[in-house]
């Protein structure tokens, strides 16, 4: 570990020079920068990580069944176990995908599970991202470095590779790929996460597009390459919101879509990874309803624990929260990035006051959380180690199984009084060691 250490300026060198950034672009001003990569890993027991992958595989799998019922037969709505006004009212559920099932009836292909772990080891999952998950790319490569760097560190400790992110994921498109190549739509370079996109796109032998390179034509999905021709699209793993993929079926000015994308979709003709529409699944309100999900639709109890959740769409429990703010964390369902989280005990007693308003007037947009006080982690911060608050985003993928990365992106706050560790946030991050015995 002390080689590694020794090694952090070159490895943040390297990763600089591959050009492992993310970018924000806020207020119509692009600003892109280091994503800070911290030398000591984070740790995971063999056996630890085994509970883990149990519980991330079935919190997928009743995902992915809530995903093919709400956008199909609707029985938890039937069955009263969800209201359907609470449903309907979500921003991520889109009618234009009503009643269409994706290839295989995998919507979730990709799924990013943000875990913290509490000082008395209790895992808690924090919110599901089932969209466009971002985050992989940066401890596959970080991995990469520090066994360039360090490569002693590797033989002396028994880790489980990360190398196997890219295959997995080749694997994940070829599942639901209707005839035709493996395509990874961009916006482009001013997105925060262009580096993750180029270089997936180069791991897995996938063709990197943005949407002047793509057409429909007759209901399918093309690629013209430099030379003009046209070579049909089977898998389209996108990396843009769904409000923009289509400006024929969504937003009509967007820029950055294929016009008739979803056509093509609802005809068979492509898989589109992950399916538009699953924003309802990973709504930080319909995330209260997994644990039930898991025992609805599996049957079964869940492995993995929701940390403490408050609906302020039901006036009990938004009474009892807004009596308690100074003990809570709210947030805005639709929101992300670490934006819209805000600690009652932060505000000042007006801001209390407004924020109480907003979701009296607005109480479907908000859920409180109980504060988890989950662990420290040590970092290095001008040569000496520090503690600070880290998280870990576990990537599960759904093919014809579904499998848990042995790996994951632990995010750290730079902060230490904060628990925001985005990095959008100003946070770093470090690699997860999963330890195989």
């Amino acid at each position: 570990m002390q080689s590694l250490v020794e090694h952090t300026g070159r490895i943040n060198d390297l990763l600089a020079r591959y050009g492992v950034k993310f970018g924000i672009y806020k207020n119509h001003v692009f600003h892109e920068q280091l994503f800070p990569f911290d030398p000591l890993p984070r740790v995971i027991p063999k056996d630890e990580f085994t509970l883990l992958e149990k519980g991330l595989v079935q919190r997928v799998n009743a995902l992915n069944a809530f995903l093919r019922d709400i956008y199909g037969g609707k029985q938890i709505i039937a069955n009263k176990i969800i209201p359907e006004e609470f449903i309907f009212s979500s921003k991520g559920f889109l009618p234009q995908c009503d009643g269409f099932v994706p290839p295989k009836g995998i919507y979730s292909h990709i799924s990013g599970i943000d875990l913290v772990q509490a000082k008395d080891k209790t895992w808690y999952i924090l919110e599901d991202n089932l969209r466009i998950p971002s985050g992989a790319s940066y401890p596959l490569i970080a991995r990469k470095l520090c066994r360039l760097a360090s490569p002693e560190t590797f033989t002396k400790n028994h880790v489980v590779t990360n190398k196997i992110y890219p295959q997995m994921l080749k694997e994940t498109m070829d599942n639901v790929n209707t005839g035709g190549l493996n395509v990874i739509l961009t916006p482009g370079r001013y997105n925060a996460a262009f580096f993750e996109h180029s270089y997936l796109a180069e791991m897995t032998g996938s063709v990197l597009a943005m949407n002047n390179d793509l057409f429909v034509d007759n209901n399918n999905l093309f690629y013209k390459d430099n030379n003009g021709s046209a070579k049909r699209v089977g898998a389209l793993y996108r990396r843009i919101s769904d409000e923009f993929l289509d400006p024929m079926n969504f937003l009509p000015e967007s820029l950055i879509g294929v016009p008739n994308l979803l056509t093509a979709y609802r005809s068979g003709n492509v898989a589109i990874i992950n399916a538009p529409g699953n924003g309802v699944a990973d709504d930080k309100g319909i995330y209260y309803f997994v644990p039930t999900m898991i025992k609805y639709y599996l049957d079964e109890e869940p492995i993995l624990k929701n940390a403490p959740t408050y609906l302020m769409f039901d006036e009990k429990q938004r009474k009892q929260s807004l009596a308690r703010m100074d003990e809570l964390v709210f947030k805005d369902v639709s929101e992300a990035g670490g934006y819209g989280v805000v600690f009652g005990r932060e505000l000042s007693q007006d801001k209390k006051t407004e924020l109480a308003e907003l979701i009296e007037e607005q109480p479907r947009r908000f859920v409180a959380q109980e504060i988890i006080d989950f662990i420290d982690l040590p970092i290095l911060e001008d040569g000496k180690e520090v503690l600070r608050k880290a998280d870990l985003r576990a990537f599960v993928l759904a093919g014809t199984t579904t499998k848990v990365w042995p790996c994951g992106l632990t995010r750290f706050s730079r902060n230490p009084t904060s628990f925001i560790v985005n990095s959008s946030q100003g946070g770093g991050f470090k690699d997860t060691w999963v330890l195989s015995h």
